[in-house]
């Protein structure tokens, strides 16, 4: 399946999800409710849609890749729709999970955090290890060497997956950053371009509804979709390109902990005027 087919599946799907999610009541219950920064009321079920549409089509990629990346995506969704359903945790961040778990309370956040982590790895050993960088040429030489970088692969999806759940507390910015992330990889042979075309699916078909604040991605769909264009990242045959962009987003995590993107987009022109481009006001 080339890049476009599993676009046009995740788009589709996504679509189709959303349409049905509608239509129940699951939709209008509160705990699938959030006021967005403008008070506006939006509905979660959204991401939930994004979710399974970028699901199939990392799985519908085909090969090692797509099978670890379907592994992620659905982990980051279904982990992710636990977390929204949660309404009484207060917890915020790596630093309140872990003040929690001190307190001897286990957060649906750090089990969402554990969860796609594991993921991550496992979806990382995955490709490495039944060759889906062999078929460039790129095969790394031994065991420990393997190991090695399934672990760094899976530190880049996981921490793609939080980044861009972090990045979604404004209309479309998440979706922004998933494009910015995968446009440039839709162009490289093989598994790589084929899941950046499914995460760009998913985006195109979620773009509509979330810039017009009906929806949010929330954690189901920002961590769903984070985690493929992660995959998408790490499948690329270059592993100087694979560790500095591991470099780029672990460092933009540990940043976010002492650092407001929000305020930072809000004091730059540029990145303000990207950020409310397609918003509805």
């Amino acid at each position: 399946m080339n890049r476009v087919v599993a676009g046009v599946l995740a788009a589709a799907v996504t679509t189709g999800v959303a349409a049905a999610l509608r239509s129940t009541d699951p939709a209008r219950e509160a705990r699938w409710r959030r006021s967005n920064y403008r008070g506006r009321q939006v509905d979660l079920t959204g991401g939930m849609a994004t979710a399974a549409g970028a699901t199939l089509g990392a799985l519908a990629t085909g090969g090692a890749a797509g099978a670890g990346a379907a592994v992620v995506t659905l982990t980051g969704g279904v982990l992710g729709a636990l977390d929204d359903a949660d309404i009484e945790s207060t917890s915020k961040g790596l630093r309140g999970h872990l003040g929690a778990l001190r307190r001897g309370e286990v957060t649906t956040g750090l089990v969402k955090l554990v969860g796609i982590s594991a993921a991550a790895v496992a979806a990382a050993g995955i490709t490495t290890g039944m060759g889906a960088r062999g078929a460039t040429g790129h095969d790394l030489p031994t065991v420990p060497a393997r190991a090695a970088d399934a672990l760094a692969s899976g530190v880049l999806i996981a921490a793609t997956a939080n980044l861009v759940n972090l990045f979604d507390l404004r209309p479309g910015r998440a979706l922004k950053l998933v494009g910015l992330l995968t446009t440039p990889v839709l162009a490289a042979p093989g598994a790589p371009g084929r899941l950046a075309g499914a995460a760009l699916g998913a985006v195109v078909a979620s773009w509509r509804d979330d810039l017009a604040e009906e929806t949010m991605l929330g954690d189901a769909g920002a961590n769903a979709l984070g985690a493929l264009a992660g995959t998408a990242l790490a499948a690329l045959p270059s592993a100087r390109v694979r560790y500095v962009t591991t470099g780029v987003v672990v460092g933009a995590v540990v940043l976010s902990e002492k650092v407001s993107f929000s305020r930072v987009i809000a004091a730059t022109p540029v990145l303000r005027e990207l950020d409310a481009w397609g918003r509805s006001g």
